[in-house]
């Protein structure tokens, strides 16, 4: 996304949605996106390459936690 990565625009909708749960992906790790600060630990996450029924998975168990 140009002039907006996934953190942004999630935080942006967020008061317009506050029932919203994000799903962050990215082919770095997450112990390298948490240290760099793009995302917080604890933020559901999805590391690429990934497969169709891990993403499956991690669709369904999002949104059946308590964390954004």
């Amino acid at each position: 996304m140009p002039r907006l990565n996934g953190r942004d625009l999630a935080e942006r909708v967020a008061p317009l949605r506050p029932e919203m749960k994000v799903l962050f992906m990215s082919a770095y790790t997450d112990d390298s996106v948490v240290r760099h600060g793009v995302l917080d630990a604890g933020m559901a996450f999805l590391q690429k390459p990934v497969t169709p029924d891990t993403i499956a998975r991690r669709v369904r168990e999002v949104p059946d936690s308590r964390r954004l």
